[in-house]
C-alpha cells in the first residue's frame, strides 16, 4: 500500500509556496480551481490569495501601456471573480489594486507635467538673458554694458554718472553680481530659441514602466501588510466599546471576535455569552470542508476559542441557538463577525446573526459588527438571497433518515445577510464607523469605473 505522509492537501498555504516558482497563467488557474472547490474560503484567505496573485501578475507583466496593465488586471480579476462570485473580498482586492495603478500613474502624469514646467521656466529665463546681450544698441542697453565693464574695474561711481538718470542702480552687494532688470525693447530670439532646451534626457516609456510596476507592487505588498494587521487594528479599540461587568453576546469563533475580546480581556471583567450557531459557523468549519484544511480559514473550532477566553479570565457560557432571545434580556451588547460589508450598510455574517440582531433590535440592545476594511464591497445587491451560501444539510438530519429527508425541502444556509437598519456600530481598522457612513469609506477605497469588474474587463 503507497505511504500518504507526503501527500498535502490543496489549499492556501500550498498555494502561496507554489506561486513564485510556477508560470502565471497555472498560477490562475490553480487559485480558480481552489476557489471552485472550496479549498480556500472565507473573507482574509480569499483577499490574501488574491493578493499575491495580482503581484505576481503585475510583476510578471511586460506591458508598456497603464491602460494595458489596468486591462490585465481587469481580465484576472473576472476569472477569479466568477470562480467564486459569493467570496466578494476577491473583487474588493481586485478594485483596491486597480486604484492603486491609477492612482499611481496619475501622480507620475503630475509629476512629469510639473517637471516640464519648471524645465521650460529656467530655460526661458536663462534663452533671455543669453539674447539681450545681442540687441541693437539703445541708450539703456548702452547704460547697462556701461555700468557691467565699470563695475568690473571698481569704479562705480563712474559708471552711474555717465549711464545718465536712467540706469539702473545697486542698492546691496547681492545685486552687484545679479543680472539687472533693463526697461528696453523686448529681446529679439532667434528660430533656434523658440522651444525650451535642456540638458537632461527625457525619461523612456521603458523606464517609466518599470517605475510604475515598482511603486504598483509596493502598493500591493501595502495591501497585504494590512491583511496581517487588520484583527490587532481592531482589537485596538476593544477597551473603548467593551466595559466591566458587561455581558457580551457573539455567534462568530473567528479571529477576529477572538482578538477582540482578549484584548478587553486584559483590563476588563466581563461575560460572553457564546451561541453554538450550529447551523452556520461552526458547519462550515466542521462539515463543509475537510479538516486539513481549516488552518487556512480564519475561522477556529468552538472549544478552542473558548479555551483561549476562559484563560484570560473571561467568563463564557454556552447556550443554544433557540435561546438567544430568551437571555437577549440580560445582554448589554452584541458583537457580531462579517463575512462582508456592503455599501448600503447591510452585510453578510455567519447563520444566525440575522436571528440575534433582531432579538437585540427588540431588547434595544446595541448591534456592534467587527469588519476590516478589505471586507466593505461598493457592490450595491438587491438579490440578497444571491449573498448566501448553502452547506451541506446532513449536519442537521442524517440521510440516514431518509423517510423524513424524502418529504422535506431542506437547506442548511453558511451564512445570513443583515439589514443596515438593524445595526448600530461598525469597528474598522480605521475606526468605528456608523453604516450610513460605510458607501463614503468605499468610495474612498475603489473607483467608480472597477465596482462592475465584469463589465470593465469585457
Amino acid at each position: 500500500m503507497p505511504s500518504t505522509a507526503g501527500i498535502v492537501t490543496p489549499g492556501l498555504s500550498t498555494f502561496l509556496g507554489s506561486i513564485k516558482g510556477s508560470p502565471v497563467e497555472t498560477s490562475i488557474e490553480q487559485l480558480v480551481s481552489l476557489l471552485k472547490r472550496r479549498q480556500v474560503r472565507g473573507s482574509r484567505p480569499c483577499a490574501v490569495a488574491t493578493a499575491h496573485l495580482l503581484r505576481r501578475v503585475v510583476g510578471a507583466s511586460r506591458v508598456t501601456d497603464v491602460a494595458k496593465l489596468v486591462e490585465r488586471i481587469q481580465h484576472v480579476g473576472a476569472r477569479i471573480v466568477a470562480a467564486q462570485p459569493k467570496e466578494m473580498t476577491v473583487g474588493n482586492i481586485v478594485r483596491r489594486v486597480l486604484r492603486v495603478i491609477r492612482d499611481e500613474a496619475e501622480e507620475n502624469r503630475e509629476g512629469e507635467a510639473n517637471a516640464f514646467d519648471e524645465t521650460g521656466k529656467e530655460t526661458t529665463k536663462s534663452n533671455g538673458a543669453t539674447t539681450s546681450g545681442n540687441t541693437t544698441s539703445s541708450p539703456t542697453s548702452s547704460a547697462g554694458q556701461l555700468r557691467r565693464s565699470e563695475v568690473a574695474r571698481g569704479n562705480t561711481g563712474a559708471s552711474l554718472s555717465a549711464a545718465g538718470p536712467n540706469a539702473p542702480t545697486a542698492t546691496s552687494l547681492f545685486s552687484l553680481l545679479s543680472q539687472p532688470s533693463l526697461s528696453g525693447p523686448p529681446p529679439f530670439r532667434t528660430p533656434g530659441d523658440q522651444f525650451p532646451r535642456t540638458s537632461r534626457s527625457a525619461p523612456t516609456a521603458t523606464d517609466r514602466t518599470q517605475d510604475l510596476k515598482r511603486e504598483v507592487i509596493e502598493g500591493i505588498e501595502e495591501i497585504i501588510d494590512e491583511l496581517s494587521q487588520v484583527d490587532d487594528q481592531i482589537a485596538s479599540y476593544a477597551l473603548d466599546h467593551v466595559h466591566s461587568n458587561e455581558v457580551v453576546l457573539t455567534n462568530s469563533t473567528s479571529i477576529a471576535v477572538q482578538k477582540f475580546l482578549l484584548k478587553a480581556a486584559g483590563k476588563r471583567k466581563f461575560t460572553v455569552v457564546c451561541a453554538e450557531a450550529l447551523c452556520g459557523d461552526q458547519q462550515a468549519i466542521k462539515a463543509t470542508v475537510p479538516q486539513s484544511t481549516v488552518i487556512d480559514d480564519d475561522k477556529q473550532s468552538l472549544e478552542r476559542f473558548h479555551r483561549l477566553l476562559n484563560a484570560a479570565g473571561v467568563t463564557v457560557v454556552l447556550v443554544p441557538d433557540s435561546a438567544i432571545f430568551a437571555v437577549m434580556s440580560r445582554v448589554t451588547k452584541v458583537v457580531l463577525d462579517a463575512h462582508v460589508a456592503l455599501a448600503d450598510g447591510g452585510l453578510v455574517a455567519p447563520a444566525g446573526a440575522r436571528m440575534i440582531a433582531k432579538a437585540a433590535t427588540m431588547h434595544r440592545t446595541p448591534v456592534v459588527v467587527l469588519s476590516g476594511i478589505y471586507q466593505l464591497s461598493p457592490v450595491h445587491v438587491f438579490d440578497t438571497e444571491a449573498l448566501i451560501e448553502y452547506g451541506d444539510p446532513s449536519s442537521v438530519i442524517p440521510f440516514a433518515q431518509g423517510g423524513i429527508i424524502e418529504k422535506l425541502d431542506l437547506g442548511s444556509p453558511i451564512y445570513d445577510y443583515v439589514p443596515a437598519n438593524i445595526v448600530d456600530l461598525y469597528i474598522t481598522n480605521i475606526g468605528g464607523h456608523a453604516p450610513s457612513f460605510l458607501y463614503r469609506i468605499a468610495a474612498d477605497h475603489y473607483q467608480i469605473e472597477d465596482v462592475n469588474l465584469t463589465k470593465s474587463a469585457a
